[in-house]
């Protein structure tokens, strides 16, 4: 249980003023459905994040538990200074013409590759070794970090503290990593 309420924690506040939160917005105002644009956002993340979670769950078979540690540790610290530079408008995939549910599985996937969550999900099921809990919490934490932004749209988004939001998530994988490191140095 420990792997799924971590990744949920972690996807959910790595993914506020993320490129994908921003797609979304952008989806929404375009298409103004946000069922399908959810329902696309669930699809795509379910996709890229099964397939990050096998290649960290790959890489932690391949990798000693205390140097797995290490490299989990030193990858969040590594998301913590990510956070710290916020991505801007506009800096997602392109939205083609299409219905809202394929135009946000195609945008969503596309912009979900090499993105923070995605690696996150790379680095827990490498540490967590679990893939299901791994990729359900992943997954959830997108999800709840989207649907406010695809339902209530640009005025929601305006309102929110990003600074203070990116600060506060540096800080979450900021103590996770030096969890993970700890760990490493107690094996």
């Amino acid at each position: 249980m420990e792997a799924f309420f971590v990744s949920i924690a972690t996807v959910g506040i790595a993914e506020m003023g993320d490129r994908t939160q921003l797609l979304s917005l952008v989806l929404a105002a375009h298409y103004r459905q946000p069922w399908p644009i959810l329902a696309g956002v669930l699809v795509a993340t379910l996709a890229n994040h099964a397939l990050a979670g096998l290649v960290g769950v790959w890489f932690g078979v391949l990798l000693r538990p205390a140097l797995l540690d290490a490299v989990v540790g030193a990858s969040l610290l590594g998301m913590a200074l990510w956070m710290l530079k916020p991505d801007a408008p506009g800096a997602g995939a392109a939205i083609g013409r299409r219905g809202a549910f394929l135009a946000t599985v195609i945008a969503f996937f596309i912009a979900e590759i090499g993105d923070k969550t995605q690696i996150a999900t790379v680095a827990l099921a490498a540490g967590y070794a679990h893939l299901g809990p791994v990729v359900a919490g992943t997954t959830i934490g997108m999800l709840a970090a989207n649907a406010p932004v695809v339902f209530l749209g640009k005025a929601f988004a305006e309102r929110l503290p990003l600074r203070t939001i990116h600060y506060g998530a540096a800080a979450f994988f900021g103590g996770l990593g030096v969890v993970f490191l700890a760990r490493a140095l107690l094996r």
